[in-house]
């Protein structure tokens, strides 16, 4: 069996998101992918480089890095580097339950994407979903699939209404009491929707307009308050770590330090500065 070619750098994992069968970063010198179909809906950022591709034998280029590609499940497709320069990509395989399988004949007509919303949620769906054992919050990246899905959505299917925008508070405040009873435990977008009987997007759309900030981020900030009082209480941050709802202490330290400019170890010690509210 033949190594990889030089220059080829791919990392992949499975994240723990429902509807993300795989998250694919990767950087080729030169490629070309041979004709194949997946089961899945590829969903695909081109970073750097140029990208020429065939799906259901017709040609495309994928010249510009802010152009969202889609290829739909089924339908044969390869890719290739154009000009020797290489490309670089992120990838997320979407299952046929977060797009339904029947819209995949808009995506053959369209798989090229200039939508720099679509763009950016992309993008930061791709920071939420870090691999195992890195940390990632799960509430973070299942709400911003929800808003993902609903962008393409807008595309792919030509007779969807929007969501409704208007704030519901009550909405919002029946959100924050169960955030607030499962800060250790967490909550998964698919049980808060549950719960609470609403569509994902526009349940994330009351919370960030009623309180200024996503359930996800809410979470986190509850998650340190709770570590502060149990650091300047004596506890160790590896305990403390699992007690208010982290992975472990790296996932604690990262989100700490970002919210307190100090990791919890160096918290309440004696000689550190006052910190905020």
């Amino acid at each position: 069996m033949r190594g990889s070619r030089p220059g080829a750098e791919v990392r992949a994992w499975r994240p723990a998101v429902a509807g993300i069968s795989e998250v694919l970063h990767a950087h080729f010198a030169e490629h070309a992918y041979p004709v194949h179909t997946h089961d899945t809906w590829d969903l695909m950022l081109l970073d750097d480089g140029v990208v020429d591709f065939a799906l259901d034998r017709r040609r495309h280029d994928a010249t510009d890095a802010g152009r969202v590609v889609l290829l739909p499940p089924g339908v044969p497709h390869d890719g290739r580097s154009v000009g020797g320069l290489g490309f670089r990509k992120r990838v997320l395989y979407l299952s046929t339950d977060v797009l339904p399988e029947g819209l995949a004949g808009t995506a053959v007509d369209g798989p090229i994407l200039l939508d720099p919303a679509l763009h950016d949620r992309v993008h930061l769906l791709h920071q939420a979903l870090r691999p195992p054992g890195d940390g990632g919050d799960v509430l973070e990246a299942e709400s911003r699939l929800a808003f993902v899905r609903e962008r393409l959505l807008t595309h792919l299917d030509r007779r969807r209404t929007p969501p409704r925008e208007a704030a519901d508070h009550r909405l919002a405040a029946r959100l924050r009491e169960l955030l607030d009873s499962r800060v250790q435990a967490g909550l998964s977008l698919d049980e808060a929707t549950r719960v609470l009987h609403a569509h994902p997007t526009h349940l994330i759309r009351c919370f960030t307009r009623a309180y200024g900030l996503p359930p996800h981020t809410y979470l986190t900030g509850r998650r340190i308050d709770r570590a502060r009082a149990l650091l300047l209480a004596g506890e160790r941050p590896v305990d403390v770590a699992g007690a208010v709802g982290f992975y472990d202490q790296a996932h604690l330290s990262r989100h700490f330090t970002r919210h307190m400019g100090v990791p919890p170890a160096r918290f309440g010690r004696r000689g550190t500065s006052s910190y905020g509210a």
